[in-house]
C-alpha cells in the first residue's frame, strides 16, 4: 500500500510541476485535467515541456484502452511533438502486461523507460566534488548553458532545449538550479522546485563526453542541499532516465513506479 501511495504521489508531482513549467513557457499553454488524463502541454520545440499522463488509479484494461486512445488524439491535435507518461503501478496487473499492445493500437510507440523515485532525506552536508564548482542560474547565460547541457544529454538540438528554457523568470528566481563546472566549463547540471512540500528533482543533465566521474551525483546534491536550505523541505521526487537511475538510491531515493514514455506513432 505504502509504495501504491508513492505511485500516486510520483504522478501527482509530475502533474503539480510540469503545470508550472508549460505555464512558465507560454501562459497560453493546453493545461487541464480531463478525465483520467491531465494534458500539460507547451506545444514548443523542447519536447518534455509537452507532456501528458494518465491519472486513474488501479485502471483496468478496458479503461486504460480508452485512455489511450484519448491521449493520442490529444496528441495528434497539436503541432509539436511530445509524450505520454504512464506510470505502470497505477494500472491493474491485467492493464500492465497489455499496456505495450494497447498503446500500439491507439496509435503510440514506445519511446524509452523511467522509474519514479522518492526520498526523505536527512540533513544534508554541503556537496563537493574535487574537479567542480557549483554556481546558481540566475540570468540568461547560464540558463542557456543549461538548455545546451540538456540538449547534449538527451539528444535534443540545442535550440530546441533552449525552446524550453530560454528567457525564463521562473527558472532565474524560484527553481535551485545549478551548473557543475569544470575549469569553467559547465559540464553538468540539476535542479529542484518546491511542489506541495516537497522538493521536485527536475532536468538533470551530463555532458556526455564527461559521464562516470560523479558529476551528476554531486550537482544533484548540490540542488537538493541549497533547496532544503531555502525552503526547510526534505521529501524530495524525481522522474530518473535509465542512465540516471542507478545514481538516485546513492543519495537515498528509493523506487516506486516503472514509467513508459510514448510518442505518437510515425
Amino acid at each position: 500500500m505504502h509504495r501504491h501511495a508513492d505511485s500516486i504521489e510520483s504522478m501527482e508531482q509530475l502533474a503539480l510541476v510540469w503545470r508550472a513549467m508549460v505555464l512558465d513557457r507560454d501562459p497560453r499553454s493546453d493545461v487541464r485535467d480531463l478525465p483520467g488524463i491531465a494534458v500539460r502541454w507547451a506545444d514548443c520545440r523542447f519536447a518534455f515541456w509537452n507532456c501528458l499522463t494518465l491519472t486513474d488509479v488501479g485502471a483496468d484494461a478496458g479503461l486504460m484502452g480508452r485512455r489511450l486512445r484519448e491521449a493520442a488524439e490529444v496528441m495528434r491535435a497539436k503541432e509539436r511533438p511530445g509524450f505520454l507518461w504512464v506510470f505502470e503501478d497505477l494500472l491493474d496487473e491485467q492493464a500492465r502486461a497489455g499496456l505495450d499492445a494497447a498503446a500500439g493500437a491507439a496509435g503510440l510507440a514506445y519511446a524509452f523507460p523511467g522509474t519514479g523515485m522518492a526520498a526523505d532525506l536527512p540533513s544534508l552536508p554541503e556537496p563537493a566534488h574535487p574537479e567542480l564548482t557549483f554556481t546558481r542560474v540566475t540570468d540568461d547565460e547560464l540558463l542557456r548553458a543549461y538548455a545546451d547541457l540538456n540538449a547534449r544529454a538527451y539528444g535534443f538540438p540545442p535550440e530546441d532545449a533552449r525552446d524550453g528554457l530560454a528567457g525564463s523568470t521562473l527558472w532565474k528566481r524560484e527553481v535551485h538550479a545549478y551548473l557543475g563546472l569544470r575549469d569553467g566549463v559547465p559540464v553538468t547540471c540539476a535542479a529542484t522546485v518546491a511542489a506541495q512540500g516537497r522538493l521536485f528533482v527536475i532536468l538533470v543533465a551530463t555532458d556526455p563526453d564527461r559521464e562516470r566521474r560523479g558529476y551528476g551525483e554531486a550537482v544533484t546534491r548540490k540542488a537538493l542541499y541549497e533547496g532544503a536550505r531555502a525552503t526547510g523541505l526534505t521529501r524530495a521526487t524525481l522522474h530518473a532516465t535509465a542512465a540516471g537511475a542507478p545514481v538516485y538510491p546513492r543519495i537515498g531515493f528509493e523506487p516506486n513506479s516503472p514509467i513508459r514514455f510514448y510518442g505518437l506513432q510515425g
